[in-house]
């Protein structure tokens, strides 16, 4: 397994295991599990997915050292603000069944965010949070959190795949010395994504499959990835990404893949950002 090295020295698996849209929970326990056996030592929840606590379990049958795992989640709308994130994060620790968390993300950069940073400073400096991050933070957001805080986030989780590549928000990031983690690395199978002709032909080269290629292709740009399966197969499959390599020409063709947009949810429409928050539950 390949590791990137934090701002703050924490070293963090560059693969690791996405439980988003796993929403049985004895589904994702067993997900996690066969995840866990498979090799995968990260693992990225959230508490807008109601899964954390299969996610927790799951972690504490494993039987693998609390020190060896790598476990991230996040902070929803309705706990934006210092003293709710301050609880929130209790929360998710309780269903987690762990005493500190490696990486905890504000999910949205939206609502009281700045509250919620200061809280998440706190408990980075307590030791509670072993490295705080963001997720959805366009360069603008996350250039002005940084000026204005103490702590530059170590991560900033956003859409990454080969329809939206994210290269400029990358290039900002290294420039702040945030490692950019990709969510939705399949596109979720929008736009032909396994049938595309390029991806298809690049694996076939390389007697791969279009995941394997489409990870590798995150992988060589430096990206931290999270992808899901509830197939223990595909698990594997997608965890063998590290003994082959595109070539220069495979990485030009995939960045021609380019659309520049996102699939699923544009952060600076203002419709949409309304009807984002308007999924806030009262606590």
């Amino acid at each position: 397994m390949q590791h990137v090295t934090l701002n703050n020295g924490v070293e963090m698996p560059q693969l690791g295991f996405g439980v988003f849209q796993v929403a049985d929970l004895a589904e994702c326990e067993r997900a996690v599990s066969d995840a866990l056996s498979v090799g995968y030592r990260l693992i990225d929840t959230a508490a807008s997915y109601g899964n954390e606590e299969a996610v927790g379990r799951a972690i504490a049958a494993g039987g693998i050292a609390r020190e060896e795992l790598f476990v991230t989640t996040k902070l929803w709308l309705e706990d934006a603000g210092y003293e709710p994130t301050l609880r929130a994060v209790e929360r998710s620790m309780r269903r987690l069944r762990v005493d500190y968390l490696d990486l905890y993300l504000i999910h949205q950069p939206f609502g009281d965010y700045y509250g919620s940073w200061r809280a998440m400073e706190k408990l980075h400096h307590d030791g509670v949070l072993r490295s705080i991050g963001v997720s959805n933070f366009f360069p603008d957001r996350l250039v002005d959190l940084i000026m204005h805080n103490e702590t530059t986030p170590a991560v900033d989780q956003v859409e990454t795949h080969v329809f939206n590549q994210r290269t400029h928000d990358q290039d900002v990031m290294k420039r702040y010395g945030v490692q950019i983690e990709s969510w939705g690395p399949f596109a979720e199978g929008l736009n032909g994504f396994f049938a595309n002709i390029t991806l298809t032909s690049i694996a076939a080269a390389h007697g791969k499959s279009v995941a394997q290629v489409a990870l590798r292709w995150l992988i060589q740009r430096g990206v931290v990835v999270i992808p899901k399966s509830v197939r223990k197969d595909r698990m594997a499959e997608n965890f063998d990404v590290f003994g082959f390599a595109l070539t220069d020409e495979d990485m030009g063709q995939i960045a021609g893949l380019e659309l520049g947009r996102s699939m699923f949810f544009d952060h600076r429409d203002p419709e949409q950002v309304a009807r984002l928050n308007s999924l806030r539950r009262d606590t």
